[in-house]
């Protein structure tokens, strides 16, 4: 097999590792809690289906790709949790340096080319940056609702914690972003969501 052939089968298999780094979030039902691969699937899959919804018009297909990368960090850096303050102090640097590492098993051209789609994640300036940032909140929120909140009760996240977060998907679409207050308040009241008063 030649070099080129070669680094993408490392990196192609160094993806599979992606399936066992775990999240804080239970899939629906309360089945077991889901690791990143199927978090990016599944934030991918909804892109696609929710696209008309985006704040303004937005290469899909690239969308998609930052759907599926952006947490492939976490296969050394691990999950960090949306709500931990300490483990969020830390992420950047533990990202950055996964990054590095994992990117460059990949030929150079797709190396650059997939840092560079990652990075516009991160940065989260592009009308397809924030509407990936959308999914990235709009998904986990979706199956705290299927699962009568129970993760943010497991975790003791206040609604005021939540509203915070869900501003990036507001950012990404509007109309999205209504669904999400209206999902918040819906749990708020039945008290699976707590706010900061009590």
């Amino acid at each position: 097999m030649d070099e080129r052939i070669r680094k993408q089968v490392a990196f192609i298999l160094e993806l599979d590792r992606e399936k066992n780094v775990f999240r804080q979030t239970s899939l629906t039902g309360r089945g077991r809690k889901e690791n990143d691969a199927e978090h990016a699937w599944h934030m991918a899959v909804m892109a696609y289906l929710l696209r008309e919804y985006a704040n303004s018009p937005v290469d899909i297909a690239r969308v998609m790709l930052m759907c599926l990368i952006h947490d492939v960090v976490e296969i050394d850096a691990g999950d960090t949790y949306a709500y931990d303050t300490a483990g969020l102090a830390t992420q950047k640097a533990r990202e950055e340096a996964a990054k590095e590492r994992i990117f460059a098993l990949l030929p150079e051209d797709q190396r650059e080319e997939l840092t560079a789609v990652f990075d516009e994640f991160e940065e989260n300036v592009t009308p397809e940056a924030r509407f990936a940032h959308a999914m990235d909140n709009f998904q986990p929120l979706l199956l705290n609702h299927s699962n009568g909140g129970s993760d943010w009760l497991e975790h003791g996240v206040s609604a005021g914690q939540v509203f915070g977060r869900q501003q990036k998907t507001r950012e990404g679409s509007e109309r999205l972003y209504e669904v999400s207050e209206l999902i918040l308040r819906e749990h708020i009241e039945n008290g699976s969501l707590k706010t900061e008063d009590g």
